[in-house]
């Protein structure tokens, strides 16, 4: 079981970016070598463009008529008026450390950065204009104007620019899916905190939702129009959560990857979410997820197990066969950038005067948004404590906090802090000492560096944050004065990388204020080595790092099989055209996940009509040899397919077998040693015992642990425990084979599987010419390994024929019939076998084709024949008029 312990960081990632970009060529040329197509690009998909953008010729707008020019003057400026450019563009300021780790992939990749457009800006200051408005020659315009746009920061020299391109939403669906859905639903969620407790009139989870897809669905179209085979795709944060899956049904075999910037919380504030899992599922439709820290990761995990019931595998987690890795990557600050500003010549003059306006005084400092998550009441809170349980502070400390305001405005908030504030100034101050000033304003560059600069310590605590880069800011500015300590929340993002701070639970009010003393009387060494620490880790794991790492994590994401092979769907028209050119032909299904869906209580799932309907007509057929293979016992096949008489089964994964037409059942087991089953009970009993909710069910050829009804976590932690042990302590000396399956553990014969069964049919019936296979899970896996008949390259889809095959008698007819039995000689031809995997078309399978749902093999069935009845109605009519 993973370790709830697990270091913020992996082994591999705190490397040099050098390090990492030498992985990525190292990557990039194995993918190559294999025939992987590799563009050179990353997309990156964000809500906003890092530009904004203002209109300044409006076509189609009327304007009133002009005045004649008075003199020659007034002619040369209307000129020059006429030739004003339609769009100034200027930077977004935001998300600064995201856009730089961007930007500095530059020098090996192409840049793509989709985003939206943002309010469109009238040159009237404080004055938008609408969408609507906005003609199509003047969104032309922009697009040219981003092509030529280069910001100041990104490198003159650099030959591979970032393209920019402009997400257009109509106001209402871009207000109503950031204002709305984001803001007052997402991120109050993944910040602990439900949508009522932030609201300021009635909440509804789902108000907004409808603006959140059509916005999620604008950005997929958007990437599926500049998408080109080979390109890296990164979605980035919670207001795009729905692209991945939108975009993997557009395009099939992208290779793409979700970005999640925000804390993830636990699986029990997540499905308070009525969204919950149409959320989970368009995350689910990325290659790979990847959090800020490992417990993130494991609670998105851990919410995908519980709230959905996917499980987990060493690769990830799986839904219907596409895996999904999982994984953290923490995001650092531009730490070379930061290094140049703090030397801006503005910055000496504003720190000397701080100095002197709080001489002979300790200076704390927080800088923080004006949200209720950021924590800024019990901060303050926390300082009062400082100066009641400390009361020499009294007169020598004083807190400068700046509250810059948020992207949506909390009156009730900023009356709180402001109360708060003046009790406190009015409890413990004087004529000549104030101990809070409260600035709620957003501070010019040399102003904020200055104040950090000058700080005896800082003290940032919000109650749940993800990445805070007014902290890392901190600790590079302290390398050029104090080395000032540093108090943390433990619940941010970013505090298991930064463990040398004072890390404190920011609802704990007397051990902030105890974090805040000892910072204020740390030795001048203890400061020096902490900060020393810290300073490593700020300037290792920055933003061009981090971005580094995505595209190396993302080009690990894939393989030659995970990427390359997307099991296509049935061709239909090939089937049929197969299924009325064969004489004899043979049909092998799974029952539970393929003639039938996956139900929690397995009694549960029985055939439908159709399912029946389609069995007995394809059976009816003299030409039709129909097979059900099942894991399922005697009994119940019995019971519910038992009066199909033209059906043979196959029950407990190939232990039995009663062919069509007969009442009696084979038993392949009974030459094998069957003692095995008692340990293997004795083991299972053990479990069940120890996981409630957990039953062992026993057959007459297998024994079967299921954890359906547990605990999801529990019972699969349990179920690898039993598996370990099984394989290391029994199988070694038991002719036995573990199989683990969907919400259970299997222990059978190691010479007892469906794909036996496979080569007993196909032996028997060697002058079969169409086959059609089709399962589900692992143990179908047999069946599909059975088929693979023709060498590599004769049998892939579509493709002609081959030569005959010579099939020597398999396993499951010397056990019955004896030793003696000859070879035969297949008639099929390897463009007429239908192996067919129902699932994801990602998923790991040997089948050549797949569909989704189990309803679709029934469908196809139905299809065949009546299909072949209609045509043979066809023709008795036509024979009937000559």
């Amino acid at each position: 079981m993973d370790s709830f312990s697990e270091p913020y960081t992996r082994q591999g990632d705190d490397i040099s970016i050098d390090h990492v970009r030498a992985n990525i060529r190292q990557l990039e040329d194995q993918h190559r070598a294999s025939g992987i197509p590799l563009s050179g690009r990353v997309l990156h998909v964000c809500h906003y463009l890092p530009v904004a953008a203002t209109l300044n010729a409006r076509a189609g707008v009327p304007s009133p008529p002009p005045t004649p020019p008075a003199d020659d003057a007034d002619l040369g400026r209307k000129d020059s008026a006429a030739s004003a450019p339609t769009w100034t563009l200027s930077p977004r300021y935001g998300h600064a450390a995201m856009i730089s780790g961007i930007r500095s992939l530059s020098s090996t990749h192409e840049q793509v950065i989709v985003g939206w457009t943002g309010d469109i800006q009238s040159p009237t200051p404080n004055e938008n204009v609408s969408s609507d408005t906005v003609s199509q020659e003047d969104r032309l315009a922009l697009d040219e104007a981003l092509s030529t746009y280069q910001p100041k920061e990104s490198d003159p020299d650099d030959e591979r620019k970032t393209v920019y391109v402009p997400v257009w939403l109509d106001d209402r669906v871009a207000h109503g899916h950031y204002d709305g859905y984001c803001k007052q639903t997402l991120w109050p969620l993944f910040h602990y905190l439900l949508w009522q407790d932030v609201a300021t009139e009635y909440a509804s989870a789902d108000w907004n939702y409808p603006y959140y897809e059509a916005a999620n669905a604008a950005f997929a179209r958007k990437i599926a129009e500049v998408y080109r085979p080979g390109d890296l795709i990164w979605v980035h944060d919670y207001h795009l959560l729905l692209v991945p899956r939108l975009v993997r049904e557009t395009i099939p075999d992208a290779v793409l990857g979700l970005f999640v910037h925000t804390p993830f919380p636990s699986s029990e504030i997540f499905r308070c979410l009525p969204r919950r899992k149409e959320i989970l599922d368009g995350m689910l439709g990325a290659n790979l997820i990847c959090f800020q820290t490992y417990s993130y990761s494991r609670h998105f995990t851990s919410t995908c197990v519980r709230v959905c019931g996917y499980e987990t595998t060493s690769r990830g987690i799986d839904v219907e066969g596409h895996v999904t890795a999982v994984m953290h990557c923490p995001v650092g600050v531009d730490a070379e950038r930061v290094s140049r500003d703090i030397l801006r010549p503005g910055i000496q003059p504003k720190l000397e005067a701080l100095r002197t306006l709080y001489e002979g005084k300790k200076i704390i400092v927080g800088r923080d948004k004006l949200d209720v998550v950021k924590g800024v009441l019990q901060k303050l809170r926390a300082f009062e404590k400082l100066l009641q349980d400390y009361p020499e502070w009294v007169g020598n400390v004083v807190m400068i906090q700046v509250t810059s305001p948020a992207l949506t405005d909390s009156p009730k908030l900023e009356r709180a802090v402001s109360e708060l504030v003046a009790h406190i100034n009015g409890e413990y101050g004087s004529l000549d000492f104030i101990p809070v000033h409260h600035y709620h304003q957003s501070l010019k560059k040399d102003e904020f560096y200055a104040l950090l600069s000058v700080a005896d310590l800082a003290v940032i605590t919000p109650l749940r944050d993800g990445m805070n880069t007014t902290s890392m800011e901190f600790v590079i500015a302290q390398g050029q004065t104090h080395h000032s300590p540093l108090v943390l929340s433990e619940f941010m993002g970013i505090s298991k990388n930064m463990d040398d701070a004072l890390l404190v639970n920011p609802w704990n009010l007397g051990d902030v204020a105890a974090a805040i003393n000892t910072g204020l009387l740390m030795a001048p060494a203890d400061k020096a080595a902490r900060h020393e620490r810290l300073y490593k880790v700020v300037t290792t794991h920055t933003s061009h790092t981090w971005a580094a790492v995505l595209v190396k994590m993302l080009l690990g994401a894939v393989d030659g099989q995970g990427q390359a092979r997307q099991t296509p769907y049935i061709p239909k028209e090939d089937l049929q055209r197969c299924y009325k050119s064969a004489g004899k032909r043979l049909f092998l299904f799974d029952y539970d996940g393929t003639l039938a869906p996956i139900v929690k209580t397995p009694s549960m799932a029985v055939p439908t009509a159709q399912t029946l309907e389609a069995l007995e007509l394809l059976s009816k057929d003299p030409q039709n040899l129909v097979y059900i293979i099942s894991g399922r016992d005697q009994a119940f096949l019995e019971q519910h397919l038992g009066h199909l008489e033209g059906v043979g089964f196959s029950a407990e994964h190939g232990g039995f077998v009663r062919e069509r037409g007969s009442t009696e059942w084979t038993n392949f087991t009974e030459s094998l040693d069957m003692e095995w089953m008692g340990e293997v009970g004795e083991i299972f009993r053990y479990y069940t015992e120890r996981t409630t909710g957990s039953h062992i069910e026993t057959k007459k050829s297998s024994i079967t642990w299921h954890y359906r009804g547990s605990d999801p976590e529990w019972g699969q932690f349990q179920c690898r425990q039993c598996q370990d042990l099984l394989e290391n302590n029994l199988a070694h000396k038991r002719p036995i084979e573990v199989l683990v399956g969907k919400k259970n553990l299997e222990v059978r014969p190691i010479a007892v599987n469906k794909g036996e069964i496979v080569k007993r049919i196909l032996y028997q019936n060697p002058d079969a010419e169409f086959i059609f296979c089709a399962g589900d899970d692992k143990t179908d896996e047999d069946m599909f390994r059975a088929l693979l008949l023709f060498p590599s390259g004769t049998a892939t889809p579509g493709g002609a024929g081959a030569g005959a095959v010579r099939m020597e008698a398999p396993l499951s007819v010397t056990l019955i019939d004896g030793e003696g039995a000859q070879p035969v000689e297949l008639r099929i031809r390897p463009e007429a076998v239908f192996t067919t995997a129902v699932g994801h078309s990602s998923k790991r399978t040997l089948a050549s084709w797949h569909v989704t749902t189990p309803q679709e093999i029934v469908d196809h069935m139905l299809e065949l024949v009546k299909e072949v009845s209609v045509s043979a109605g066809v023709n008795e009519g036509t024979k009937s008029q000559l």
